[in-house]
C-alpha cells in the first residue's frame, strides 16, 4: 500500500471549466493520495494528462449509463489502489456506486445543488429513472456530503438519511496576501451562463442605473452565453465577456473589479444552486458580494457585514445594491474585508480538507496509521 491511503475523485465528464471545486477537493489533501477518475474526458482548463479515464468516448459507456454496471470501470478502479471513492453529485455517484461495492470501497458521495432539485423534478420516465438511481445512491453510500443547510433538507426529502447526510461548506483557497491591482472592473460575474445564474437580471440592472454605466465583466461558458452577449448589447451595457478562463485568470480579474454579482435565483425547472464557490473565492479576495438570499448563499454572506442581499429574481434591489456599493468606497472596502476574514474562519481550503481526510480516516479505520 502506497504511504498516503489513496482515494478516488469521480466525476463521469472529467473536468468541466466550471468546477474548480472538484479539483481543489483533491489537491488540498496532504495525508490522502487523490487519483482523479472519470468515464470521459472534457475538454477545458481544468483537465489534465494523468486523469484516469475509463472510456474513449459518451457512446461506449452506454451499458454504465443503463444499468450502473461496468467491468471496465470495475477494473480500472482496482488498479488505483485506493482505499475509498468520492463521487461528486448524486447522479455520478450512482454511476461508480455498484463498481464501487463490488470492490468495497467505501462511497462519499457529494450533492451540490440541480442533483436534488432540478433532477429529481423532472417529469416521465427520465425523472422516475432519476429518482430510483439517487435512492439507489444514497442507500449504498457510507456518508452523503451536502455543500449548504439548504441542500441537506433537499437530499433528505430525496430519501437520504439523515443520519448519512452531513453539512460540509466546499472550501476554497484564501491567500495570504491579496494582490493590490489597479481596478479594471466595477462589476464582475463568473459562472455558468444558465437560467439558475440570474445573467439577465444583472444586466437589466446595470441597465437601470442609467448613464453611471459601471464596467462589467462577465467570466464563463454556458448555452446562454450567446443569448447574454446580444441581450448586454440591446441594453447599453458596458459588459465585456471573456468566455471560460483557467483559475489562475478569473483570479486576476477578481482582484482587478471593485465587487462580485451573484444574483442566483431558482429556474423554472427547479434548478438551484447549492452554495456558489465564487461566493467564497471572490470573499477570499477581499471582494464584497452584491447577491441574492438565495438557497445556500446567506449562509456564506450576511446582508450589511459582508455583503448585499436582496431577493432573488428582483431587478430593483440589486440594482440599489450595485449603487449603494459602487458610489461608497468605505463601504465596499468594510464589507470586503470583514467577508475576507468570514472565509478564512469557515470556508478555508485547508481546514475543510482537514475535516475531509477525517472523515476517510472514520471511513477506513486500518489507514490512520499516519501522524
Amino acid at each position: 500500500m502506497p504511504a498516503d491511503p489513496r482515494v478516488v475523485i469521480w466525476r463521469s465528464a472529467l473536468l468541466g471549466g466550471s468546477e474548480t471545486f472538484v479539483r481543489n477537493h483533491g489537491d488540498a489533501l496532504t495525508r490522502w493520495q487523490p487519483v482523479y477518475v472519470g468515464a470521459t474526458r472534457t475538454a477545458s482548463p481544468l483537465s489534465r494528462a494523468a486523469d484516469l479515464v475509463a472510456f474513449p468516448s459518451p457512446r461506449s459507456f452506454l451499458r454504465l449509463r443503463l444499468t450502473g454496471s461496468s467491468p471496465r470501470l470495475g477494473r480500472l478502479l482496482g488498479t488505483t489502489g485506493a482505499r475509498l471513492v468520492h463521487a461528486h453529485f448524486g447522479g455520478d455517484g450512482w454511476l461508480v456506486s455498484r463498481e464501487a461495492a463490488r470492490l468495497g470501497l467505501p462511497l462519499v458521495v457529494t450533492v451540490h445543488g440541480h442533483d436534488v432539485t432540478r433532477q429529481p423534478a423532472s417529469p416521465g420516465l427520465h425523472g422516475l429513472r432519476y429518482r430510483h438511481h439517487l435512492r439507489t445512491v444514497f442507500r449504498r453510500a457510507a456518508v452523503i456530503i451536502a455543500v449548504s443547510e439548504v441542500i441537506r433538507d433537499r437530499a433528505v426529502a430525496c430519501g437520504a438519511d439523515p443520519a448519512k447526510v452531513r453539512v460540509h461548506y466546499t472550501g476554497v483557497p484564501v491567500p495570504a496576501e491579496v494582490p493590490d491591482r489597479r481596478k479594471e472592473w466595477d462589476v464582475a460575474f463568473v459562472g455558468r451562463f444558465v437560467e439558475k445564474k440570474g445573467v439577465d437580471d444583472l444586466l437589466a440592472a446595470l441597465a437601470a442605473l442609467g448613464p453611471t454605466r459601471p464596467r462589467t465583466v462577465l467570466l464563463g461558458a454556458g448555452p446562454m452565453l450567446s443569448t447574454m452577449r446580444a441581450y448586454a448589447a440591446a441594453l447599453g451595457v458596458d459588459a465585456t465577456f471573456l468566455g471560460a478562463q483557467p483559475p489562475e485568470q478569473v483570479t486576476r480579474v477578481l482582484t482587478a473589479s471593485r465587487l462580485l454579482a451573484a444574483p442566483s435565483r431558482t429556474a423554472r425547472d427547479g434548478d438551484t444552486e447549492g452554495l456558489p464557490t465564487t461566493v467564497l473565492e471572490a470573499a477570499a479576495l477581499g471582494l464584497p458580494v452584491v447577491a441574492t438570499t438565495h438557497s445556500g448563499i446567506p449562509e456564506a454572506v450576511t446582508d450589511g457585514e459582508t455583503g448585499l442581499l436582496g431577493p432573488e429574481g428582483d431587478r430593483a434591489a440589486l440594482a440599489a445594491n450595485l449603487s449603494r456599493l459602487l458610489a461608497d468606497d468605505v463601504l465596499r472596502k468594510r464589507l470586503g474585508s470583514q467577508a475576507r476574514t468570514r472565509v478564512a474562519e469557515r470556508f478555508n481550503l485547508t481546514v475543510q480538507s482537514r475535516q475531509l481526510e477525517a472523515l476517510y480516516d472514520e471511513l477506513t479505520p486500518d489507514s490512520q496509521n499516519r501522524p
